[in-house]
């Protein structure tokens, strides 16, 4: 059956309500219901018993839930690396080098590579960055509105492009909710992969900080922050020297080190020794649960963590990521409604004749960046935009990893830029800035990392189409 302009009105309602509610859990489910709705000719009876029981139809597939568990383990091996010291020892132990570094350049390339290492969650690269660097900013007048700087333009976009994490797991997901409805081929730890190189946004941004700390590039309201150094008033917080924890590297790089290996070769081992034929969502799933297990034995073994207390983590951590596991099962179910309402094969014959393919990457950028913005939250944007996005790519004959990663920049793009972001509030908490000062400062840096993404999907659309 053909919906029409109304398979359209299904996405952009959901996209309305995420802005209107800054809700992405609520946004996604009266989407779906609406979307089923429809689909079973507007009885709202039949409408809401698809939405149930479609939950419980969701989770019965195994790709699902073990996308699912992947990202609940993710937030257990967040919670135990805070819960048993490790990011604290991993503190004390860069504050102890710091020495080294005491200059300004040292100061901030202190922050950037921290950001750059600690690619397993963008609240802990925020805070980590922000606790160390700050006494060190301080000593060599580097404002604060800097450090806040440094550390927000790290913490996403080196997340994005080092997926080990929950980022993964929500993009993984998203992608192979796709690709097992038929709606794209490939395996999609490939293409998730193959999406890195045209992360524009995230790659532009990382190098956009390192040109502002090389070349000491300070532009618009930046200018005048790096003069009032002094005049700061700082909210006392204790510093890594004020806590106990031993000064140490492993315990933080020992859980990363082992996730890292573990996709690899779970991947080889589900292509029974074909590292490319192999499962993504069995890999990362295994690979969590491996890490877990190395986490129990070490850090009972160096008495960091007890029985009790490790399992406490443990449930504390998947506890912590039940939002997010929600917004990935309904960002799946959306998509399965979107795909049964003919969205984007409505969309492309629309388009067709009347916009060019060759602009579609930009547009899908744009599109993202500006839900992101208004919405506060990129992983809401990838959970509403990948579905349609993906969909869209398909019709119209677009390259898979590039629309992929224009989704992805514009996500990250409009939640840089936006003041409502939690990780744009976190890392001026981090720096000790303040919160409007930090967006303020912010905003010329991420328009021009936006402005030359925009150019950079335009010239691969050009080159891809």
């Amino acid at each position: 059956m053909e919906y029409g302009i109304i398979s359209i009105i299904i996405p952009l309602l959901t996209i309305a309500l995420a802005i209107i509610t800054k809700d992405v859990i609520v946004s996604l489910m009266g989407g779906i219901f609406a979307g089923l709705l429809v689909l079973h000719g507007y009885d709202p009876l039949q409408a809401f018993k698809g939405l149930f029981d479609g939950i419980i139809t969701q989770i019965g597939e195994g790709w699902i839930a073990k996308t699912l568990l992947f990202t609940l383990f993710v937030g257990a091996i967040i919670r135990l690396l805070s819960l048993s010291g490790a990011v604290e020892s991993f503190v004390a132990y860069i504050d102890k080098k710091a020495a080294r570094i005491d200059s300004p350049l040292g100061a901030q390339m202190l922050a950037y590579l921290i950001g750059v290492v600690i690619f397993i969650e963008s609240s802990i690269t925020s805070l980590v960055a922000g606790t160390v660097a700050k006494p060190l900013c301080d000593r060599n007048d580097v404002s604060r509105a800097k450090l806040a700087y440094i550390c927000d333009s790290t913490s996403a976009p080196i997340c994005s492009l080092i997926p080990l994490n929950a980022w993964g797991a929500l993009l993984l997901g998203l992608i192979l909710s796709a690709v097992e409805a038929n709606v794209i081929s490939g395996d999609p730890v490939k293409l998730l992969i193959a999406s890195i190189p045209y992360n524009f946004y995230a790659l532009f941004t990382l190098l956009l900080v390192l040109i502002v700390i090389w070349r000491k590039w300070e532009i618009g309201p930046m200018r005048h922050a790096a003069l009032n150094t002094t005049s700061m008033t700082s909210t006392p917080q204790t510093t890594p020297k004020e806590n106990m924890h031993t000064p140490a590297l492993l315990p933080m790089l020992l859980p990363i080190v082992v996730m890292v290996l573990a996709v690899p070769i779970g991947l080889y081992l589900t292509g029974d020794g074909d590292i490319f034929k192999g499962s993504g969502s069995t890999s990362v799933y295994y690979a969590t649960i491996v890490t877990l297990f190395v986490m129990y034995g070490y850090y009972l073994a160096t008495g960091r963590l007890t029985h009790k207390r490790f399992f406490d983590g443990l449930f504390g951590g998947m506890g912590e990521m039940i939002p997010i596991a929600a917004i990935l099962l309904f960002a799946i179910f959306i998509g399965k409604i979107i795909g049964d309402l003919g969205t984007a094969k409505y969309l492309a014959h629309l388009l067709t004749g009347n916009i060019s393919p060759v602009l579609m990457p930009m547009l899908i950028f744009l599109v993202a960046a500006i839900t992101a913005f208004s919405t506060g939250t990129s992983w809401g944007t990838f959970s509403i935009m990948i579905p349609i996005a993906l969909a869209l790519a398909a019709s119209m004959g677009l390259d898979i990893p590039l629309v992929i990663a224009a989704v992805i920049s514009g996500g990250i793009f409009g939640d840089h830029a936006s003041p409502i972001s939690d990780t744009t509030i976190i890392s001026s908490m981090a720096a000790g800035c303040d919160h409007v000062e930090h967006v303020r400062t912010q905003l010329p840096y991420a328009l021009i990392g936006g402005a030359l993404a925009a150019l950079a999907f335009l010239v691969a659309g050009y080159l891809k189409v």
